[in-house]
């Protein structure tokens, strides 16, 4: 391929992310195929300094534009995905701080100290076997039980993105106080108590190692916690976070510009011996490659012009990120069908791509909640009834830390524990 076009796309915010991206793609097939957490492309992302861009600038970061973030994390897509996402809940963590400014400030800074030697990487544990996604309401069954030095956590939490890699979980657990709370719980991932149950067998991103977790008894300090509220008023927003899912639907564009490249470089290549010219040349191919460019061109433009102009208007960017979402599988079904077995083998990775690019619209809210949101929205501009009351259940801080609560802070934090990790790991 060209190297103009390859290299499209891989220069954001001052940086050029080509090496990068290139690191990751080299090393994604080997992390794909072992189902195993990224370590080489993480660090490549830790050693070119993209995991702290979201920082705060009264914390020395750069914390960039949230459209500069939607590209850069399309860039990592290409390279590899599960990276990409690994990463993402990351630099979402150090956005919300950068908006909200609700972690414990001692421990925040503390948390940012270790980041400068090794990859920091921080996700919510939110779902659970009996609650399903927190997008649909409802309250969490883990427990944060009072101690005479803190908390202390017991539940079971799944599809934690990133968990052999983590340093910390952010546990949403209700507490057992009368009236209840309900906050984020900052786990750190040694601590004793933590199992990682090895269960996660996706169809694709594989080396996100989005295993269960359990959690018996897990000790944390008074002051871990953030955004500890009551549990009457614990709701999630689905459309207040709109920016951000479809800022997450940037990593599938990533995937799916992966495949684009793929299927061009496999028609340019191919030259059948009763053509005597690359099939890129016949009308056939030039007709997908247009179809598959309007498919992922056209995403790419509804993606990055909802993220860039539509801020405060949820409905669109939901719009944006379901109708990118339905054009980006599209995109890599007709790559992977035009091109046959060669596009279905594990040879080559636009097999990957394709298993890859199946979960675009699996993050929660999935898409009947994006229609149901987007139904109640139309109705309500013909009633006049406010958009909020399609927010059904018990909601609002479950999503991700960052409404404008206190966290409970009655007693000094512990330093973090030293030495090997005390985490234990299951098979299913």
């Amino acid at each position: 391929m060209p190297e103009r076009r390859s290299r499209a796309g891989l220069h954001v915010a001052g940086i050029d992310l080509a090496g990068v991206v290139e690191k990751l793609a080299a090393a994604a097939p080997v992390a794909d195929a072992a189902g195993a957490f990224p370590r080489e492309g993480i660090k490549a992302v830790h050693d070119a300094g993209l995991l702290e861009l979201t920082v705060a600038t009264r914390y020395g970061g750069r914390d960039i534009a949230l459209g500069e973030l939607a590209r850069i994390i399309a860039a990592l897509g290409r390279g590899d995905p599960s990276v990409a996402l690994i990463s993402l809940m990351t630099l979402f963590t150090h956005r919300h701080q950068a908006q909200r400014g609700i972690w414990p400030e001692e421990l925040y800074r503390r948390l940012l100290a270790q980041s400068r030697e090794a990859p920091l990487l921080l996700n919510a544990a939110r779902v659970e076997p009996e609650l399903g996604s927190p997008a649909r309401g409802g309250l969490p069954k883990t427990r944060a039980r009072r101690t005479a030095g803190g908390w202390s956590i017991s539940g079971t939490k799944r599809f934690v993105t990133g968990s052999e890699g983590l340093s910390y979980f952010l546990v949403w657990a209700s507490t057992d106080e009368t009236p209840q709370r309900v906050g984020t719980f900052v786990v750190p991932a040694g601590a004793p108590g933590i199992r990682i149950i090895e269960n996660w067998k996706s169809l694709g991103m594989r080396a996100t190692v989005s295993h269960d977790v359990e959690f018996d008894e897990v000790e944390v300090g008074s002051d871990d916690v953030i955004a500890l509220t009551g549990a009457d008023i614990a709701e999630q927003d689905n459309r207040a976070h709109a920016q951000s899912t479809l800022v997450l639907t940037a990593i599938y564009l990533g995937v799916a510009e992966a495949a684009q490249e793929a299927f061009l470089a496999f028609a340019e290549s191919r030259v059948p011996a009763n053509l005597g010219f690359p099939i890129s040349r016949t009308e056939r191919f030039i007709t997908l490659a247009g179809e598959i460019d309007l498919l992922v061109g056209g995403a790419r433009q509804l993606i990055l012009d909802a993220v860039d102009h539509a801020a405060e208007e949820p409905e669109k960017l939901l719009r944006a990120r379901l109708l990118a979402g339905r054009q980006l599988r599209q995109a890599v079904q007709v790559a992977v069908t035009a091109l046959g077995n060669p596009g279905l083998s594990g040879n080559g990775s636009l097999e990957r791509h394709f298993r890859d690019i199946q979960s675009v619209l699996v993050h929660a809210p999935q898409e009947d909640t994006v229609i149901s949101l987007l139904g109640r929205a139309a109705f309500s501009g013909r009633s006049g009834t406010p958009a909020k009351a399609e927010e059904s259940g018990r909601a609002r801080l479950a999503a991700v830390p960052d409404e404008n609560a206190r966290a409970d802070r009655q007693q000094s934090s512990p330093p973090p524990r030293q030495g090997a990790t005390r985490t234990i790991r299951i098979s299913s």
